[in-house]
């Protein structure tokens, strides 16, 4: 039988950048908060030692043990779904912090035309890409959404710059970036020079790696980055770059009135007479159950857990791609990457860099542009990064090089310092048979059933890439000193295997009402209203910008709803 602990104001199940903003602004309140995290705790003084690529780029040392939890995965609904066995397409993240810890750190704001793509699209266009594609209004707008991005940005110190089609987009700021952006270098300055001369509008990324020494409104420091080129799969040992662990866990934790249980797997959520009561969980080291009440219970593991919880615990309806009924679990989404490598005879610092050092263009992204002629809604940005080249994961070379050998070495060694890419990164758009549910034969460690993901790219999709590739390929070409282009493959099915993106939304979307989504504006569940769930997850769609800086707004956001509801006890609107 499952010992009873003491009841707590507010449980989240996950502490990362959800679970951590959420106890920092409801600790600062005067709320006791317990997390529940399955994986150990961690710090800034856990990565000394972390520039080792074997072990955390190539045996990924920080991310979600696959043996335990998975999820298993098919292309379409004929096809028997198997487990993800070892990481590939995205890398889900693991112990206090979450994937907030090996992030890169872009940190965009979706446009208005995201959060309004439904009504805004078939405004301009009818309904172009049918009735197949469930696009579908968040139940909000940039406008409602800008002081929480405000804020996120704030706590993350974010160095970026104007976008010079902001006004265009509608994608007003309330107050500047909190830093200068990043430092510019010869590879970025090659990709704007030639942007500009495509009358395109180049401007620096948002990053969450700190230009310069930076202490937030809640005093927490960041240190300047040392463009090390270990970002993306690895903690930052400087504490330069923004993570859960850097920012709003420390400040939780300063209250005195905020608790992590490590070690700890939810299983779920226990609910009475309309309402929840608490969480059911396991501790992975003796298998003991125990479960934790609460007032108010918040969901802020990763996308695919939250969906998972939800499901196994049977609150709200599971979405059926057959009928088109039900809410959870509809609406998953991901993202495309796309590029062409250019190659000179000139040498560029390609082995320094950080995870957002770059400079990009919006030109092409949204409604931005006239889709009228075109298969496809919504786009793509276009961008140079200067992350870093590591030895083990970088093998740039032109194309017709053998994939082995002495001629391969050689044009290995030749070319890791001769090259620059031009990427995008495209939207994804809701497709009726894209979702999420249980597993009927495959379980955890746990005995509970495995996260089903059921995905694979569209005409949408495969035409929208097409269009941006071949952009990128313009660029290249373009570039001063340019010797050739290696242009990228045009999409196919989509392949679980190897790394794309760890940007995987929706399964628990936000709306105006229940009919079409899991929780209100506020992340309240429709059917609970001391339930809250928050993350990638609540997104209607993917944008081609990265979603960090909109989960860490919605959690903003939800923060100061949980903070209403507790007071006032009732449904918010």
């Amino acid at each position: 039988m499952a010992e009873i602990l003491k009841k707590v104001d507010v449980v989240t199940v996950g502490a990362g950048w959800t679970g951590g903003i959420i106890a920092a602004e409801l600790t600062k309140a005067g709320l006791n908060v317990l997390s529940l995290e399955r994986g150990h705790m961690q710090s800034t003084e856990n990565f000394n030692f972390i520039h080792d690529e074997w072990r955390y780029g190539i045996n990924y040392g920080l991310m979600q043990d696959c043996s335990k939890d998975t999820v298993t995965f098919r292309n379409d609904l004929k096809e028997l779904a198997l487990p993800y066995r070892k990481m590939g397409s995205f890398l889900l993240g693991n112990n206090v912090g979450g994937a907030g810890v090996h992030w890169n750190g872009w940190t965009f704001r979706f446009m208005p035309y995201d959060f309004e793509i439904k009504s805004r699209s078939f405004k301009r266009y009818g309904n172009k890409l049918g009735d197949d594609y469930t696009l579908q209004d968040w139940g909000l707008t940039y406008k409602d959404m800008e002081p929480y991005y405000d804020k996120f940005e704030k706590t993350c110190g974010i160095s970026g710059e104007p976008n010079p089609l902001a006004e265009k987009m509608g994608s007003f700021r309330s107050s500047p970036y909190p830093q200068k952006p990043l430092e510019n270098t010869k590879i970025l300055k090659r990709f704007e020079s030639t942007a500009k001369e495509m009358n395109l509008h180049p401007f620096r990324l948002p990053a969450a790696n700190s230009r310069s020494g930076y202490t937030n409104p809640d005093g927490q420091e960041l240190a300047p980055c040392e463009y090390c080129a270990f970002c993306e799969r690895y903690g930052c040992e400087y504490g330069a770059k923004a993570s859960p662990i850097t920012t709003v866990i420390p400040k939780a934790m300063s209250t005195g009135k905020y608790t992590i249980r490590t070690y700890s797997n939810a299983t779920q959520i226990l609910k009475k007479d309309g309402k929840v009561t608490g969480v059911k969980f396991v501790d992975t080291r003796t298998m003991k159950e125990y479960i934790q009440p609460a007032d108010i219970v918040v969901l802020t593991s990763y996308v695919f857990n939250n969906a998972k919880l939800l499901m196994v615990s049977e609150i709200g309806s599971q979405y059926d791609p057959k009928t088109g009924k039900g809410t959870l679990g509809k609406n998953y989404c991901y993202q495309m990457n796309m590029g062409t490598t250019a190659f000179f005879e000139e040498q560029f610092n390609t082995f320094m860099g950080s995870g957002a050092l770059g400079t990009t263009c919006d030109d092409f992204i949204g409604d931005n542009f006239d889709h009228s002629r075109e298969k496809f809604l919504h786009g793509a940005m276009i961008y140079s990064v200067q992350s870093g080249n590591r030895p083990i994961q970088s093998a740039p070379v032109p194309q017709g090089t053998p994939s082995w050998g002495a001629e391969f070495k050689k044009a290995l060694n030749y070319n890791f310092t001769r090259n620059i890419f031009i990427g995008g990164q495209g939207a994804s758009l809701p497709h009726k048979n894209n979702y999420l549910s249980l597993d009927p034969t495959y379980k955890d460690a746990f005995g509970m059933p495995l996260l089903r993901l059921t995905y694979n790219f569209t005409d949408q999709d495969r035409a929208l890439h097409k269009f941006i590739t071949d952009k990128t390929a313009q660029i290249a070409k373009r570039m001063k000193g340019v010797k050739s282009i290696k242009k990228g493959s045009y999409l196919k099915n989509y392949s679980i295997v190897p790394y794309q993106t760890t940007h995987n939304t929706g399964g628990t979307t936000m709306g105006a009402n229940p009919e079409m989504s899991v929780v209100n504006t506020y992340l309240q569940h429709w059917d609970a209203d001391n339930l809250f769930v928050v993350g990638a997850g609540n997104f209607q769609h993917n944008s081609g910008y990265n979603p960090t800086d909109t989960v860490g707004a919605l959690a903003y956001r939800c923060a100061e709803g949980i903070l209403k509801y507790h007071k006032s006890g009732k449904i918010l609107v």
